[in-house]
């Protein structure tokens, strides 16, 4: 065999080789574009419908709420959470206050970053310092770009460890800024076993 032969052959290899990876790889992503379209189809269906179940149960709570106010079947005046069950079923609303923070909280925060950058110096650990670290986490903010208000009231309990007029004064313009801002409602469905234990039925299939 002539090296122009040799070469020939080679090349019909490396032409067969290229074929076979490009049908694989067609293969592959055909395969995946089916699976990623059905996925779409069903969860958007999903959550079209839950969408739909969630106006449904505002809708008829509400309404039922109202009955249950002038049947007098509410425990007192201005009761926001209540339940409504029969022998198999049951629906809780419990209404949740949600709590967050003013401007002030804004010019809280740069004082105690301040503060603690000062603080570091005069520890013999730096940065490393655990109390520095606990308490720059507990100032980290959300997504939305807020603070969040379980970690704020954390640092309260820091003040004593601090032991600082700057400190329990950044603390108080904290508790200052902390406004209640509305509230928020959530339905929780439970379902009785036959052992007459309320089991609760979860929508969701990710475990927290």
């Amino acid at each position: 065999m002539t090296s122009e032969q040799l070469e020939q052959l080679l090349e019909r290899k490396r032409q067969q080789e290229q074929a076979a990876a490009n049908e694989k790889r067609e293969a592959y992503e055909g395969i995946k574009s089916d699976i990623l379209s059905k996925i779409e189809t069903e969860a958007r269906a999903a959550v079209a419908f839950v969408r739909n179940f969630h106006k449904l149960i505002v809708g008829e709570t509400s309404a039922f709420y109202g009955i249950m106010k002038d049947y007098g079947a509410l425990k007192k005046d201005g009761q926001r959470g209540y339940s409504i069950a029969n022998d198999k079923f049951k629906v809780e609303v419990k209404s949740n206050k949600i709590k967050k923070f003013d401007e002030r909280a804004d010019i809280a925060a740069e004082r105690l970053i301040e503060f603690l950058t000062a603080w570091i110096k005069s520890s013999d650990k730096g940065s490393d310092d655990p109390m520095y670290q606990l308490a720059m986490t507990l100032l980290e903010r959300n997504k939305h770009g807020d603070l969040d208000y379980k970690s704020v009231s954390k640092l309260y309990d820091l003040e004593a460890q601090f032991n600082d007029p700057e400190y329990s004064d950044i603390m108080r313009l904290f508790k200052e800024s902390n406004v209640v801002e509305g509230s928020v409602v959530n339905f929780y469905f439970f379902e009785k076993t036959d052992l007459g234990v309320w089991r609760k039925l979860e929508p969701s299939f990710n475990k927290q």
